[in-house]
């Protein structure tokens, strides 16, 4: 990845706003490039391995497409960074408040989300 058109790769922060900002816009060509090939997505309800997998969801299978992630707090530590924000809906009503914690290796390798209703 060029560091002038995106995150260095390596730094979780910048790799988890770029994470968030590709698919509030809808960017699927970027969120394919700061994933790893073997990301994997654990919510809960499923888990998504590999790139592709995760990619694919988001452009065909997500339920709501038109949200934004308001970003409240990020924590970082060894190899990885946690993100405390508000899933909204294109009404700025609230979807879900969640965490989620990225494991970060060049790239972003491995994601577990934890969310909350109303």
């Amino acid at each position: 990845m060029d560091d002038t058109q995106g995150p260095t790769a390596g730094d979780g922060p910048a790799l988890a706003g770029e994470y968030y900002r590709a698919i509030d816009a809808g960017d699927y060509d970027a969120l394919d490039a700061v994933l790893a090939p073997e990301f994997i997505h654990d919510r809960g309800d499923r888990t998504l391995s590999g790139r592709e997998a995760f990619v694919r969801f988001m452009v065909e299978q997500r339920p709501e497409t038109d949200t934004t992630h308001e970003v409240k707090r990020v924590y970082t530590g060894p190899g990885g960074v946690a993100v405390q924000g508000e899933l909204r809906r294109a009404d700025g009503s609230l979807f879900f408040r969640f965490v989620d914690v990225f494991e970060v290796d060049q790239r972003l390798v491995q994601l577990r989300t934890f969310t909350t209703s109303q």
